[in-house]
């Protein structure tokens, strides 16, 4: 019956790891749904606008009939574009609803798995993993390597390839000292950043300034910060001061916050506070999933004894003895280093403990045993991960209550 309950598959604790899995296309259908109602509201006041217009000169005689069908002509092209902006939404909104229907059905299969001990777990468990190596290779912009893995594994509707290509996209053009391709991000998603606290658009206007002022066009400078830096004095009082601040600071100033306003630092920050913006507005975790699941698994596995200094490891020289245990490995040992360690609520002990003087705990019979081989006479015992050598009338019987 133990047996049974500890093999037993639990989906929802499953799920934690996978949220954005379907938080993401709910998303984009949000996104795609403000984009699509802006483009049509804009486009029908404008057209309604210009067909009152034009109806009246006609009526009034103001404008003569070639006039009139040229106004007509010019609306019916800007309803084709408005069209053709339709017909992208729409081919947008079906790769996301097959994506989301591709996403329910992977998750719908886990819940179709009754153990852990089920070949069909580890198919499951193979496909995520190949999902979370993909989000990992995606987010350190290795894009093909992550094209290529979900082709390859057939996993293209789980994995959110074209989201992050743009991400990485923007955000590189970032570093490179480039805030084109951010700008026109900030106005394609106005309308969805617009009811939270977002600071990029304004940080992207005022480096705008700060380029001006480093190049000395201090007319144009001034003018750019009428037009898009002194709107936000409300709200960004001091930003708006250090601002007006830079116009009497050169460049080569050492004066702070000047200095560092200056500084080429500045693209770094912006193309992180892009990452920041980008996924929150997406409801994306800031880390890979990849580190979560490791995170996760190493503190399951890693206990107290993993880093002691006497630990049984292959990169530990005090010890003479091996060990199975993952965490005390080589290739992990460090990487589990800074994590908590799982408080066990069971633990195993061996038949006939016995502690010796320096508080180690092992089995009577398997200590005399590895004593014996250890070439020790009659009476004496040897802490096989110390390498301290007791008497046997040190050894103290231990009863576990």
């Amino acid at each position: 019956m133990a047996e049974l309950n500890f093999t037993k598959l639990n989906p929802e604790s499953h799920l934690l790891l996978d949220q954005p899995l379907l938080r993401l296309p709910v998303e984009l259908s949000r996104k795609n749904f403000k984009l699509t109602a802006v483009h049509v509201e804009h486009d029908k006041k404008h057209l309604l606008g210009a067909l009152k217009a034009t109806a009246n000169d006609s009526f009034s005689g103001q404008k003569d009939p070639s006039e009139t069908l040229g106004s007509l002509d010019n609306m019916i092209n800007r309803m084709k574009n408005l069209k053709r902006k339709m017909e992208g939404f729409h081919e947008e909104e079906k790769t996301t609803h097959r994506q989301t229907r591709q996403r329910l059905e992977h998750l719908h299969n886990l819940y179709q798995i009754p153990s852990l001990a089920d070949v069909k777990y580890d198919e499951w468990s193979r496909i995520r993993l190949n999902r979370l190596i993909a989000d990992y290779l995606l987010r350190n912009g290795y894009n093909e390597s992550a094209r290529a893995l979900a082709k390859e594994k057939g996993i293209e509707d789980l994995v959110d390839l074209d989201v992050f290509v743009q991400c990485h996209r923007v955000e590189e053009s970032l570093r490179r000292g480039s805030m084109q391709e951010c700008l026109a991000w900030c106005s394609e998603h106005r309308e969805l950043t617009r009811k939270t606290s977002n600071t990029l658009e304004f940080e992207l206007r005022l480096q705008q300034f700060i380029e001006l002022r480093r190049k000395g066009h201090l007319m144009e400078a001034q003018q750019h910060a009428r037009k898009f830096i002194s709107s936000n004095v409300e709200h960004k009082n001091p930003e708006v001061q250090r601002a007006a601040g830079l116009l009497a600071n050169s460049p080569e100033t050492r004066v702070e916050p000047y200095r560092t306003m200056y500084s080429k630092s500045r693209w770094d920050f912006l193309a992180n506070l892009f990452l920041k913006t980008h996924h929150e507005l997406f409801s994306l975790p800031t880390r890979p999933l990849l580190h979560f699941a490791l995170s996760a698994g190493l503190s399951a596995l890693k206990t107290p004894s993993c880093h002691s200094k006497y630990a049984s490891s292959s990169s530990n020289a005090s010890s003479t003895t091996t060990t199975v245990c993952p965490i005390c490995s080589t290739e992990l040992n460090e990487l589990a280093r800074s994590l908590r360690h799982v408080q066990h609520n069971k633990s195993s002990v061996e038949h006939d403990p016995i502690v010796l003087p320096n508080g180690r705990v092992y089995g009577r019979d398997r200590l005399l045993e590895m004593s014996a081989k250890f070439g020790l006479g009659e009476g004496r015992v040897k802490d096989p991960t110390t390498s301290e050598v007791f008497d046997i009338s040190q050894v103290r019987k231990v009863f576990i209550s």
